[in-house]
């Protein structure tokens, strides 16, 4: 009789999975182009400027922030089907890419400054369309986006953002937790209702819905004001999404990516070069 195959009862299969996915699909976002980053990230931000359309329109017929919330979640279902890039939906995966050695830090900053321009400016766009073709909305962008510019540097802002950063980074990790789309569009619903049902300061998608408002001219503040609101809510995003959540998945898969990263560094010595890329022969 064979000896029974030893198994690591300390290590979770779906864990290492998860990471797997994370690094294979990830490693050609952070090695894309800059043009092609930045027009990933136009696209997020037209995509999500819809879900803030289909926000406001039902904030305005029900009055329900919560039901705004769920209609708002169409754009966060664009993102997953488009397969388009949100600012701080990339903390996990560019963190996890360049901690197996499949690309370079300088790869990850070229995501995130790429993909938050793109984003900003995507959103613009939309706010501009959007206020023009519904005017019957200004009132409500302004009331809407009045209640994140009033806010200033306090301890509950910074907890809002911070609870928004942990959020959205949660959702990448549930997408890539499974193989069903059910299950992943079921996810989306569930983040963007608590980003926006429950009004989270996230920093790109308030800003969009500043932009609205900043858009239809029936607002007593300016972009300054929103420069104030964007500046705190980044950086509770930042410590939320990668202090929080990317670290602890990170530590959870630490015997898996160190795998990986033995095998970037025996490819490296192989090839001579760089670090061979997932889908590569060898790799």
């Amino acid at each position: 009789m064979q000896p029974a195959e030893k198994v690591d009862r300390s290590r979770d299969p779906e864990v290492d999975h998860a990471l797997d996915r994370i690094v294979s699909d990830g490693t050609p976002r952070l090695l894309q182009s800059w043009p092609a980053t930045v027009a990933t990230g136009i696209v997020a931000g037209l995509e999500v400027g819809l879900g803030v359309l289909a926000l406001l329109y039902t904030k305005r017929a029900t009055g329900s922030q919560e039901l705004a919330g769920l209609a708002f979640s169409i754009g966060f279902i664009a993102l997953l089907l488009g397969r388009s890039e949100l600012f701080t939906e990339g903390f996990l995966t560019p963190i996890a890419v360049v901690a197996a050695k499949r690309a370079k830090l300088r790869d990850a900053f070229k995501l995130w400054l790429g993909t938050l321009g793109g984003n900003l400016a995507g959103g613009m766009m939309a706010a501009w369309f959007a206020m023009r073709a519904f005017p019957q909305l200004h009132a409500e962008a302004a009331r809407s986006a009045r209640f994140f510019v009033a806010h200033g540097w306090t301890v509950r802002d910074f907890c809002l953002a911070l609870l928004a950063g942990m959020a959205i980074t949660l959702l990448t990790r549930m997408h890539n937790g499974t193989d069903s789309m059910p299950a992943r569009v079921a996810a989306s619903v569930a983040i963007a209702f608590l980003l926006a049902g429950l009004r989270l300061f996230h920093s790109v998608l308030d800003s969009l819905l500043i932009f609205f408002a900043l858009q239809s001219g029936h607002v007593s503040f300016g972009y300054l004001d929103w420069l104030r609101f964007f500046s705190v809510s980044v950086v509770g995003n930042i410590v939320g999404g990668m202090g929080f959540t990317t670290l602890f998945r990170i530590v959870r898969a630490r015997q898996r990516l160190a795998e990986h990263r033995m095998a970037a560094e025996e490819e490296v010595d192989l090839e001579g070069g760089e670090p061979v890329r997932p889908g590569r022969a060898g790799a």
